[in-house]
């Protein structure tokens, strides 16, 4: 049996064995499974494979229009063609990305700039007025899961307003065709005592708990 609904998850650790983020994601994986066994799976692993970073030529090539552009602008494009393929096919994107220094990692940065591309994600009309911007892609939930070494990140929380990774991926979801974003977070990493123990208990029960949730509303739709 075949399934229409496509999953894409894009882990942006630098760790690969001790990735506190990566295990969330297996574990969300696996939950999924579980219960949709027939939907398909992309997997773009930036956090071992950084894209490039854009350049002024790559800039240019972008801007430059589909049927003008030289052989050497699209071999420049090409990468962004395929992660923006990838990301179309998707019905849920699934982030995995701990926190860097207070944002998201350099390799997932350069992913959301290869990804959000003038006319591919989003198209461009000064005569919008103030937002020329408008987003090509729509109808995904996107699922962040990440981890930090500090805690306290939550408003309220001793390092509110300190999170400058999943506020940007807020942002920046709009043009990844998102409706709908969910997060679960690992916290403590950095201390490693009871606190942190019990951040990634709470983290692994609550992707439990969101896979049932998406998979409960996912049905309710079908319904």
């Amino acid at each position: 049996m075949s399934s229409d609904f496509t999953i894409l998850r894009v882990d942006a650790s630098a760790r690969r064995e001790r990735s506190l983020s990566r295990a969330l994601a297996d574990r969300f994986v696996g939950e999924w499974r579980a219960r949709w066994r027939h939907d398909a799976w992309l997997h773009r692993d930036v956090g071992s494979a950084p894209p490039p970073a854009v350049s002024e030529a790559w800039i240019g090539a972008a801007f430059t229009p589909k049927t003008e552009r030289s052989s050497e602008q699209r071999r420049l494009l090409a990468l962004s063609d395929t992660l923006i393929a990838e990301l179309r096919q998707a019905d849920l994107l699934l982030i995995a990305a701990p926190m860097y220094n207070y944002g998201m990692p350099a390799a997932l940065k350069a992913w959301v700039d290869q990804v959000v591309r003038v006319d591919e994600t989003f198209t461009f009309d000064l005569g919008r007025g103030d937002w020329p911007l408008e987003p090509i892609l729509e109808g995904k939930s996107l699922v962040i899961l990440t981890s930090s070494g500090e805690f306290g990140f939550a408003p309220g929380g001793l390092r509110a307003g300190m999170d400058h990774l999943t506020p940007h991926l807020r942002t920046l979801s709009r043009y990844l065709g998102v409706g709908e974003t969910y997060r679960v977070a690992i916290e403590y990493q950095e201390f490693g005592d009871e606190r942190h123990r019990r951040s990634v208990a709470a983290a692994q029960a609550d992707v439990v708990r969101l896979v049932e949730e998406l998979s409960e509303r996912r049905l309710s739709s079908a319904a």
